[in-house]
């Protein structure tokens, strides 16, 4: 590929600077991604690995019958073309046949026309050759206007960076591409929309651009999740390929996630890569001002969710710290802290710490009168409840009792921290046993003897035996426990080195994986401790995402805010469907008020022939039943589909919850006119349509942009 014209003059520029001695010099390219080794020749990628590519500083290019674009020669035999070249100019001699020492064989007709032929092949057992390969080569000198168009270049300076999480599997799109594609392509359809949407402000100097940087996350599986998908191809049926391998990377990626085993392998590993990330790229842009977003999608933006809720606000002396959860309902609170805190207090309180052996146990009075709920104590004595007997009751066990649902809450908390610190004392001499017997070099004993390792390892693994003879690894986890839903996987969230300013999730579970673990609602006054803003952007049709504000706000019949399309207003079909439901309502309501004429009519005749009461009676019958039809109009007056005014999120005053500072948070892609002809046909293609959409690339930017109080222009095409 080539390189830009802004990287090419300065490639060139260093390159006539640094000779005869170029050995040291290496220069940044493609925005800062890649740096070019001028003396090796060789572009290297700075923020994730790839292999290394070759450089060619030339201008003599080929292109044969299956290649797509002129491809340049090595340096070498360019400068021979090249002499040959100014021989021919110089002399005027034309139609001269070149012959290389490689086989290769030039003749220069004109200056516009010159071909390679290549080197004859040789013969199979036969006696023939590939007439393919007999064909010239089209030669070409230099670049002009008809070859594929070369990109001007980045800017150096950089607004606003953002990290960009990938989903399900180690390929995010139907062409099989990785994240860092992807990611390209979406960066330059961000650049190509600050030429046409931002371009007043790019003129000033006041908007450069915005850096996306991929998260690769899928290698923290290791080779577990290859040895499971290996073995997964093998019972998959043959047919609908595509969508098999689609729903086989998420199943297995969700299953992973959820897997007590992994879900901390790769929680640990995209926390750890943003902050490398962040880091490589402070440490380069030491000039860099401006603030830092994140964006995942599908499976990568629960990832990052999960992470945001468990990060600590520094700036407040209280940190809402890990999400809680209680009656379904998620909200603020420091409840990893505050249940810490009792259960410390209650420790010191009652000489207990499990730390210091000697100490008195606890007592079921003692834990009672410590946790508040000494009025209980009747009610454990009736069912014969002692402290042992205490550690062993279940949430459904306190509810058969007749005990409430707070006092409930209390005990349980209690129950688990005290299990928590009876695992870790476990722990702590199983290894501190390991340890020994490592040391007395009891080789022998080692496979019998497992390392018990932190909770952000892997640990406790032992083997046991299933009836059919196959092994298991098992490994004991704790799980957050809901009064509904499968709970979620107890992990240690690393914390990031800033704090973001907005959070993009694109085609997004988080709705339904919140409700699977037993999270019911969100708390309108609940944000993510450190991240402002939140947006939920998704395709109609991705059977992938699902939506949050009815989570907030249950009451509220909001529909999704829809994305204006980036060259302005609707799309044609959906202003069609629109227009079509305003004049079903309109037909409706023409009805209607032939109904209260034909009513009033009616009236006029039964008031000349039935008495005053009757005449009375019937009257309030239909008064009533015109007020019921003209409140199921409004009704129905609500429900029509949303018109461009009204899809603006300002358009609705209310606040939404606080999740995106009281703005909306669920965004609507407008579905293409062909994707409207079948939903099911178009469903799988839509959840991966967000890396190439001009629609979500512009949403992303103009909020970005927002926050440095800059906004988009009319569209410029």
């Amino acid at each position: 590929m080539p390189f830009s014209v802004l990287d090419s003059l300065n490639l060139e520029e260093i390159y006539n600077s640094v000779q005869p001695d170029p050995e040291s010099v290496v220069l940044g390219t493609d925005g800062g991604r890649y740096d070019v080794h001028l003396y090796d020749r060789m572009r290297k990628s700075v923020y994730w690995e790839e292999e290394p590519t070759e450089v060619r500083r030339c201008t003599w290019f080929y292109k044969g019958d299956t290649d797509s674009r002129f491809i340049p020669y090595t340096e070498e035999f360019s400068e021979k073309l090249e002499a040959e070249y100014k021989k021919a100019v110089t002399t005027n001699q034309w139609h001269r046949r070149l012959e290389f020492p490689s086989g290769e064989t030039i003749v220069m007709h004109n200056p516009k026309v010159i071909v390679q032929f290549q080197p004859s092949s040789v013969p199979d057992e036969w006696g023939t050759t590939q007439d393919g390969q007999t064909r010239p080569r089209v030669v070409k000198r230099g670049i002009d206007d008809s070859l594929d168009e070369i990109p001007d270049g980045e800017m150096p300076q950089v607004d606003h960076l953002v990290f960009m999480v990938h989903g399900i599997g180690p390929v995010c799109d139907l062409r099989f591409r990785s994240i860092i594609e992807c990611v390209d392509d979406f960066r330059v359809v961000s650049l190509k929309l600050l030429q046409t949407h931002f371009k007043k402000s790019v003129d000033e100097g006041k908007v450069s651009r915005v850096e996306f940087l991929p998260v690769h996350w899928h290698s923290a599986l290791g080779g577990h999740a290859t040895g499971v998908d290996r073995n997964i191809k093998k019972i998959t049926l043959p047919s609908i390929g595509r969508f098999r391998h689609f729903t086989n990377e998420t199943l297995l990626d969700v299953s992973f996630y959820n897997s007590p085993t992994y879900c901390q392998a790769i929680v640990e590993k995209v926390g750890v890569e943003i902050n490398r990330l962040h880091s490589l790229f402070m440490s380069r842009n030491p000039n860099f001002k401006g603030k830092v977003s994140v964006a995942g999608h599908s499976l990568g933006s629960l990832i990052l969710f999960d992470i945001l809720s468990n990060q600590k606000d520094m700036s407040v002396s209280k940190s809402p710290g890990s999400v809680a959860v209680s009656n379904g309902v998620m909200k603020h609170s420091n409840f990893q802290e505050k249940l810490i805190s009792e259960e410390s207090k209650l420790m010191s309180d009652e000489s207990c710490d499990l730390d210091v052996e000697d100490e008195e146990p606890l007592t079921l009075h003692g834990t009672l009168e410590a946790l508040s709920l000494f009025d209980y104590i009747s009610t454990f004595e009736k069912e014969k409840i002692d402290m042992e007997s205490l550690l062993m009751c279940t949430v459904d066990d306190l509810k058969e009792m007749g005990i409430p649902l707070g006092p409930r809450k209390k005990i349980a908390n209690f129950v688990k921290l005290k299990a928590a610190k009876l695992e870790q004392k476990k722990a702590a001499a199983e290894k501190k046993a390991a340890l020994a017997a490592l040391t007395k070099g009891q080789d022998e004993s080692a496979p019998k003897t497992k390392e018990m390792a932190s909770p952000s390892s892997e640990s406790n693994e032992s083997k046991r035996k299933l009836s059919v003879g196959a092994y298991v690894s098992s490994v004991r986890v704790d799980y957050e426990s809901f009064e509904v839903g499968t709970g979620q996987v107890s992990v240690a969230y690393s914390s990031l080195d800033f704090e973001p300013e907005i959070f993009f999730a694109l085609g997004s579970p988080i709705g339904m994986l919140l409700t699977i673990r037993g999270v019911a609602r969100i708390h309108e006054n609940y944000r993510l401790p450190t991240c402002k803003g939140f947006f939920n952007i998704y395709h109609p049709l991705d059977p992938v995402a699902y939506r949050l504000e009815p989570m907030i706000a249950p009451d509220l019949d909001l529909k999704a805010v829809l994305i204006p399309h980036h060259k302005g207003r609707k799309r044609l079909h959906l202003e069609l469907k629109e227009s079509l439901s305003r004049m079903g309502s309109d037909l409706k309501q023409g009805f209607i008020s032939s109904l209260k004429s034909a009513w009033q009519t009616l009236n006029e005749f039964a008031r000349a022939h039935t008495s005053t009461t009757q005449l009375q009676e019937e009257l309030e019958k239909v008064a009533n039943q015109i007020k019921e039809e003209e409140e199921k109009q409004v009704v129905e007056a609500e429900k029509i589909v949303e018109s461009p005014e009204l899809s603006k999120d300002e358009d609705y005053l209310g606040k939404v919850g606080m999740l995106n500072g009281g703005r909306r948070i669920d965004y609507v892609l407008q579905e293409k006119p062909i994707e409207s002809f079948n939903e099911y046909l178009f469903a799988l293609q839509s959840h991966l349509c967000y890396w190439e959409s001009e629609d979500t690339a512009l949403l992303l930017l103009k909020e970005i942009y927002r926050t440095m109080n800059i906004s988009p222009e009319q569209p410029q095409h």
